[in-house]
């Protein structure tokens, strides 16, 4: 039941809390503990008090007790005269009304009693006790049974008495613990400790309040760092929308606060180009979408245009026309198939989905061989592709698929773009990092400077690129890109209108 309680009142000062800031809830904690310090020490000083006061008594009554044994006047021919006794402590006892005396023999019985009237409950000490505090070095009070029944929380004192030089009995006294020993019973009418104390409150008042301005002027910061970031997410994670405060977070500081805002602020302007970047690409693909609809729609068009007429007139055409009806359909089907391949590979590669698998290979070969495999489209176009230097015996790790795919569409689109009787080399020169450059190069129409820094995007073509009748859409070098990236290198760019263009990468040696 006791956990379940507990369990209650934790959930229930939780809303407490969550309603509290954070400097609040710093003032409470301090001034609770400046409170706890304060009586703590109030305690402590009483309880020392009062432990001083009792050892100062104590002490006080061993000497008392002695100098009565040890005077003369009680003793008459060297045996102690008790009428003389009862006089002398009658006398203390009325200078010191809360002190009690009883005269006791060897064996602790109660000789001479001179106390207030109460009955005595007991006619003797236990003397061992007694015996063990003469023979002790008498600084710590005696705790023993008061005769009177009284609590032990009476001084108790004792000192031996002499006859003949020997033990005759004790002198017990006994002091009463009265109100008048308490620390604030004491000074409660003190003018001195009245204006000490007027003087601590206000002291601590005024430290209170200097410290809840310090830890407002140390919070302040921080606070102002939550109301930013409260307004960043209120203006939906938009730096330019939120009411942000002008406050400017210095990141040399050794503040850890000035350490967050910096990077609170870096972390908005990161989610601000996260977010740039992601509506640009939304509207590229909205784009890209539109544009390959068209581009799509129009062998698809032209296709079913031919059929209809194939089905709707075919008796009637001559066979060459239908051989050229046919040709265009097939032309237009295999621009279509590879429109719809280039379109399923750039969303395998924006969505991650392509695997890297590498493997050795010598690089001269492999160049050749794709060298070879656009022999024939060169020739048609009346240009060259040599390989540089003529033997590139260089071993590469790579994912020969990807690179082939790489090299085909650059050396496809250097045939397109290189005007008749021109060069297009593919030039391999090994750096001082180690890397293998692979660099194609022509001598072409060249890329306006404008236009480079668009020229890997999806569907975008430069103003000066050659038409191939819908077999070419721009996503080519888009594909190469993002190829080479996961190759481990990246695909740039240098041209110059009517001078050529070149595309370099570098592969690992």
């Amino acid at each position: 039941m006791s956990s379940m309680a507990n369990k209650e009142n934790y959930i229930s000062l939780q809303p407490v809390a969550k309603k509290l800031c954070f400097y609040q809830r710093i003032s409470v904690i301090v001034v609770t503990i400046f409170a706890l310090t304060i009586l703590l020490f109030l305690f402590l000083s009483d309880y020392l008090h009062k432990q001083k006061h009792i050892e100062s008594r104590h002490l006080t009554n061993q000497q008392m007790a002695q100098n009565v044994v040890n005077t003369g006047d009680i003793f008459t021919d060297g045996v102690l005269n008790k009428k003389k006794l009862t006089n002398v402590l009658n006398t203390l006892q009325l200078a010191n009304p809360y002190t009690h005396f009883y005269l006791l023999d060897v064996d602790g019985n109660i000789v001479v009693d001179v106390s207030d009237k109460a009955e005595s409950l007991t006619d003797a000490i236990d003397i061992t006790t007694i015996q063990d505090y003469v023979n002790s070095d008498f600084m710590s009070p005696l705790v023993a049974t008061d005769p009177k029944g009284r609590t032990n929380d009476f001084i108790f004192t004792a000192a031996p008495y002499f006859q003949a030089n020997d033990l005759a009995g004790y002198l017990f006294v006994v002091k009463e613990n009265t109100m008048d020993e308490s620390l604030f019973y004491s000074l409660k009418n003190s003018n001195a400790f009245l204006s000490a104390f007027t003087l601590a409150f206000f002291g601590l008042i005024f430290l209170f309040a200097l410290m809840l301005g310090l830890f407002k002027a140390l919070t302040s910061p921080l606070r102002q760092l939550t109301n930013d970031m409260i307004a960043f997410k209120e203006a939906g994670h938009k730096r330019e929308q939120a009411k942000m405060s002008a406050q400017v977070w210095c990141a040399d500081s050794r503040s850890e606060v000035d350490k967050l805002g910096c990077a609170f602020n870096e972390l908005t302007h990161q989610i601000n180009k996260q977010f740039d970047a992601l509506d640009h690409s939304i509207q590229q693909r909205k784009e890209l979408l539109a544009d390959l609809s068209h581009d799509l729609r129009t062998p698809l068009a032209s296709m079913q245009g031919y059929m209809e007429t194939l089905q709707m007139n075919g008796d009637a055409l001559s066979d060459e026309e239908r051989e050229r009806f046919i040709s265009i359909c097939m032309r237009n089907m295999t621009n279509l198939k590879q429109l719809i391949d280039q379109i399923f590979e750039l969303a395998y590669l924006d969505g991650g989905q392509v695997k890297i698998t590498k493997e050795p290979c010598l690089l001269g070969e492999f160049l050749y061989d794709i060298v070879d495999k656009f022999k024939m489209a060169a020739k048609a176009h009346g240009v060259s592709i040599v390989v540089t230097p003529d033997k590139a015996n260089y071993l590469v790790n790579t994912d020969l698929g990807k690179l082939e795919r790489v090299l085909s569409n650059l050396l496809d689109n250097a045939i397109r773009h290189t005007e008749k009787n021109g060069t297009i080399k593919l030039l391999v020169s090994e750096e001082e990092s180690g890397f293998i450059t692979i660099s194609i190069e022509d001598n072409g129409i060249g890329i306006a400077k404008h236009e480079l820094e668009n020229i890997f995007t999806p569907r975008y073509q430069a103003s000066n690129s050659q038409s191939t009748n819908g077999k070419n859409v721009g996503l080519g070098l888009a594909i190469s890109k993002k190829l080479t990236s996961l190759l481990g290198s990246d695909l740039t760019v240098q041209s110059e209108t009517g001078k050529g263009t070149t595309f370099r990468f570098s592969l690992p040696n």
